[in-house]
């Protein structure tokens, strides 16, 4: 999860066909220049672009509802974890070998259990103070056969759990029988055969023998006819009494139920959660399963993702949490307004009628070939933007693009171009919040917020029959989220024309930016087509006039 983060590339929120094409077209550029550019888009395909999407066989790209910092973002790979089972020695070994401070617990299916970190051994060991009695933590012998080192004279069932506790035999005779009980664990250092000839004969579980002493052979035949583990470790008796202690099983010591975190969790969710719990090191889990870690101290570091901004230059359009990325470049064809960064960057915007007109020729000045389904798609973007070639906002260069990009793509530029408008004009069964929500644009004029979507259609009688439904949407809007003003064109492909619905205040921009009265719902407007070119400009102009 630690990867070099790509740079996104990505168009305005509500995104029309050059929006999404122009990204992918983009990120095709970037990528054969050697940059890890990965388009995306800021909100769901419409139909228009899916006919496109889908006839040129590409993928839509990565959904990014938002760019605020998120878990996935700075978590770390988690390579390494121990079982639940492994024993206190296991966990030392690991945390030393990989210089770590804290690692995670999974049982055998690979489930978190737990966490555990160097303190929880450290205090551990602290209060080891006398020898531990392990008939309660589940300790095998194969775990103290492991930890000590010790070769086996006399074996058993290894798997089987200790019953006893830990004794030290030292003193006389009569002082073993009194100590030693039944199946309890036995470290002897004194090699006297009558000693440990006492120590069996009390139906111990196991003998060791520590500093590599010889076991009499009588007491090796007394051991084996009891079924008595014998073992002989290098390890002095102080030794192995603390290695014992080590092999408690992780499970004794861990936190369980540790607090975690999913990859898509807010940072600014998880803040106070740190502040609160204060642990160094958290788990990042997917269906229950570890997929990385979150260290308290990249909270602070966070890099944040960066952008190529496509089809648009404004905040307000822009996807959600743009404030908290880097925008490193930004390819356009509208007008400049509402966006800063912290450092210069790189543009490119060009008054012409579609972002994918810049973004093909891009292609063309760096020797770069454009694949013929990159083609089609940069082809049905400039067929969107410009209405096959209607829309006043079309230039030479638009058409000089599209007729090179229909060639690539071996296409008939009329027949494809009104294949893809019909299939977008279509409203289906589209409901009347998502008409007017259909490629909706935010903008700032004057102290007004205003927003205008736009739906292009080859017959606009079967929308407008749906007008006071538009209209309640429209209204619902501007009161939830607080515009001023909601326009919603209904453009006519053929007829080469919008209706113009409004709802909100002041009305008396509308009149004034259009010249008709508004004392209706709606504007009938012949010629119109644009957004960008006739309905924003004349607006930001009258609001000059109501001023004044």
């Amino acid at each position: 999860m630690n990867v070099a983060k790509p740079i996104y590339v990505i168009g305005h929120r509500n995104p029309d066909t050059d929006s999404i094409c122009s990204a992918v077209g983009y990120a095709h550029l970037k990528q054969a220049m050697g940059v890890n550019a990965i388009a995306a888009r800021a909100g769901k395909v419409n139909k228009e672009t899916k006919f496109a999407l889908e006839y040129f066989h590409v993928e839509q790209p990565l959904l990014i509802p938002d760019l605020y910092p998120r878990v996935k973002d700075i978590a770390m790979d988690c390579k390494i974890v121990v079982r639940q089972h492994d024993t206190l020695r296991n966990l030392g070994e690991v945390l030393r070998e990989n210089d770590l401070r804290s690692i995670p617990v999974t049982d055998s299916k690979g489930i978190l259990v737990g966490i555990v970190s160097v303190s929880d051994l450290a205090k551990r060991y602290f209060q080891e103070l006398g020898m531990t009695n392990l008939s309660d933590m589940r300790v095998r012998y194969r775990d103290i056969i492991h930890a000590t080192d010790s070769n086996v004279l006399v074996s058993g069932e290894e798997g089987e759990t200790i019953k006893g506790q830990i004794r030290i035999a030292a003193g006389s005779v009569e002082t073993i029988y009194k100590l030693i009980k039944e199946n309890d664990i036995v470290l002897v250092g004194d090699r006297r055969t009558e000693t440990i000839l006492a120590c069996i004969e009390q139906g111990i579980a196991c003998l060791i023998m520590t500093g590599d002493g010889r076991v009499p052979a009588e007491a090796l035949e007394a051991a084996e006819a009891r079924g008595i583990f014998v073992l002989s470790t290098p390890y002095d008796t102080y030794t192995v009494a603390r290695l014992i202690n080590q092999c408690v099983p992780i499970r004794r010591i861990m936190h369980d139920n540790p607090v975690c975190f999913k990859p898509l969790d807010l940072l600014s969710d998880i803040k106070g959660t740190m502040e609160e719990t204060n642990f160094r090191n958290y788990p990042v889990l997917e269906n229950g399963r570890i997929v990385g870690l979150v260290s308290r101290d990249r909270l602070v570091v966070s890099e944040p993702a960066q952008v190529i901004l496509v089809d648009h230059n404004e905040r307000n359009q822009a996807v959600e949490g743009i404030e908290e990325a880097k925008i490193i470049e930004i390819i356009d064809h509208h007008r400049f307004g509402g966006i800063s960064t912290s450092e210069p960057i790189y543009t490119h915007a060009e008054p012409v009628g579609c972002t994918a007109t810049i973004v093909s020729n891009m292609h063309w000045q760096n020797d770069i070939d454009i694949p013929p389904s990159i083609a089609g798609l940069l082809l049905s973007a400039i067929i969107s933007d410009t209405v096959l070639f209607k829309s006043p906002t079309c230039t030479s260069k638009d058409k000089a693009a599209a007729e090179r990009l229909a060639d690539i793509a071996n296409v008939d530029l009329n027949t494809y171009g009104l294949d893809m408008l019909k299939a977008g004009s279509s409203i289906g069964n589209m409901s009347p919040m998502e008409i007017v929500r259909n490629d909706l644009k935010e903008f700032t004029i004057g102290a007004y917020r205003v927003i205008v979507s736009q739906t292009s259609v080859m017959d606009t009688k079967e929308i407008m029959a749906k007008e006071d439904e538009l209209l309640a949407a429209m209204k619902t809007i501007c009161d939830t989220e607080g515009f001023d003003l909601s326009l919603v064109m209904i453009t006519d492909i053929l007829e080469e024309s919008t209706y113009l619905l409004f709802t909100g205040s002041p009305r008396t921009l509308i009149g004034e930016a259009f010249r008709k009265d508004t004392s209706g719902t709606h504007l009938y407007l012949p010629g119109v087509m644009s957004r960008k070119k006739q309905i924003i400009p004349p607006l930001s102009e009258a609001v000059k006039r109501i001023k004044t």
